[in-house]
């Protein structure tokens, strides 16, 4: 397809189940119809507080150079997706996850270590020497996940402020 760059195939990491093809990773750099219908399913998973992005909002985040989107896709179906976020500062380039969601029907089927793979790889050759991110600690699949990549928890304080 002409909307997918493909990056990197994770492995299934699921535990004793049946042989199950690697989720398909790639880059989405352009919006589709079947993007569109992806997002309206993936962040009521992700988010009960932000209603899934309108077409306007996906355009500005696959044509941003700051941001990269990936997708995941098992079974021809779109099932996850995860956005890395690059910066270049005073020292050096930062990149940061966000808003990694599976489809509940794909869980278990390697899908967010494939995505957060790709993620990793895609930092590494941009120039980044640390990716973070942030989880809810009630996210505790999420959180077992990212330790089990490699993730180490920071001694730092995060702050927001509400604009």
């Amino acid at each position: 397809m002409s909307n997918e760059q493909p990056t990197t195939s994770g492995t299934s990491d699921t535990a004793g189940g049946d042989p199950q093809a690697p989720p398909e990773i790639f880059e989405a750099t352009e919006v589709t119809a079947e993007l569109i219908a992806a997002f309206q399913t993936l962040i009521p998973q992700l988010s009960s507080s932000n209603p899934p992005p309108p077409e306007a909002e996906l355009v500005d985040i696959v044509s941003s150079a700051a941001s990269r989107l990936l997708m995941a896709r098992v079974d021809g179906q779109l099932v996850g997706s995860l956005t890395l976020v690059l910066f270049r500062i005073p020292t050096g380039v930062r990149a940061w996850i966000e808003d990694v969601v599976v489809d509940d029907v794909a869980r278990g089927r390697g899908v967010g270590a494939a995505l957060n793979n790709a993620a990793l790889d895609l930092a590494r050759s941009e120039g980044a020497t640390t990716v973070d991110l942030t989880s809810r600690p009630s996210r505790e699949a999420a959180n077992r996940l990212y330790k089990r990549l490699g993730f180490e928890m920071r001694e730092t304080n995060v702050y927001r402020y509400k604009i």
